[in-house]
Formats: structure tokens, sequence, C-alpha cells
């Protein structure tokens, strides 16, 4: 696939081939931000697991109806 892509896209004028990039770079790094966002949550979201779990057992939470999000 990677082959293809650069194939593709090495055919193109070099302003086209520098828009791709700079997307595919954005891409990555947006990737990256997410990547350090959840493995810096993970602790706080284990903290909060048991509280949620009594709740849940205590019937104090209302089951999730994706028909009624507000669109």
């Amino acid at each position: 696939m990677r082959k293809s892509i650069y194939k593709r896209a090495s055919k193109l004028p070099e302003s086209s081939q520098d828009a791709i990039a700079a997307i595919v770079l954005e891409k990555l790094k947006d990737e990256k931000r997410w990547e350090v966002s959840f493995s810096n949550s993970q602790e706080s979201l284990s903290e909060l697991a048991p509280g949620v779990r009594k709740e849940i057992e205590e019937e104090k939470t209302l089951p999730f109806d994706p028909a009624s999000r507000n669109k």
C-alpha cells in the first residue's frame, strides 16, 4: 500500500506533495497527542472505576441510550 501511495503521490506537482506531507505529519502529531493523553489518563480512570462500579450496583446510574443523545 505504501508503495502505491508513494508512486501515485510522486507523480503529483511538488506543491501537492508538500500539502499531502503536511496532512500526514499533522495526522501523526495528532495521533501522538491522543496516545499521550490516553496514557496519562489511565491512572485517573483506574481511581474512578471502583466508585463507578459501586454507583452501578446501587442503581444510581441510568442506562445508556444512544437514541436519547442530543444531536
